[in-house]
């Protein structure tokens, strides 16, 4: 990620702040591919940016996949917008841990996703995190990678959350899943 964001770190303050603050979608119509995080974090919260935590790993597993010619920041709103990406998350409400959602707030975020997915279009749609899937859209057998059911008329794949809580995966490991998403849409690796 490049070091210089464009936004002070929060301060512990800021951060009790922030929780049940939403942030906005990366939304565009016909996107490629629309992720889907589970819900903000605390930091993504209280800077008003998905994934802005500096110990994520999503932006460069994502750049590891090739979906980006270059590690993105979660500032450049734009860039990734460009590469025919968008972001959203299952629940808009922000928490210290996914755990604390309740499975009512996740099963109304899988309809709200729907919604948007139904609105905007995306060819495929990659939710990051197994459980929050199977809660959403009561598929207890789901497992990573392509799903048989789609999201509204969107394509669905399964992705391993980049939460550094989901130790047993790598940029490496998170880099080589996500990019088999890459490749089943058929986009090309945009590494230089």
């Amino acid at each position: 990620m490049p070091t210089d964001p464009p936004y002070d770190r929060p301060t512990t303050a800021d951060l009790a702040a922030a929780r049940g603050r939403e942030i906005d979608d990366w939304l565009r119509p016909d996107l490629d591919v629309l992720f889907c995080g589970i819900n903000p974090g605390l930091y993504s919260a209280a800077v008003g940016l998905p994934f802005a935590n500096p110990g994520t790993r999503y932006w460069k597993a994502v750049y590891a996949a090739g979906f980006t010619d270059r590690v993105l920041g979660p500032w450049e709103r734009e860039a990734f917008l460009d590469a025919g990406l968008g972001m959203t998350n299952v629940v808009r409400r922000a928490t210290a841990r996914a755990d604390e959602l309740s499975p009512d707030e996740i099963v109304e975020g899988g309809r709200r996703l729907v919604e948007t997915v139904e609105a905007f279009r995306p060819r495929w749609v990659a939710v990051l995190g197994l459980g929050a899937y199977r809660t959403a859209f009561a598929d207890r057998r789901a497992t990573t990678g392509p799903l048989e059911r789609g999201i509204g008329p969107a394509r669905a794949w399964l992705l391993p959350n980049p939460s550094g809580l989901n130790a047993h995966h790598t940029v490496a490991t998170l880099g080589a899943a996500y990019a088999d998403l890459r490749v089943a849409a058929g986009l090309p690796d945009r590494r230089s």
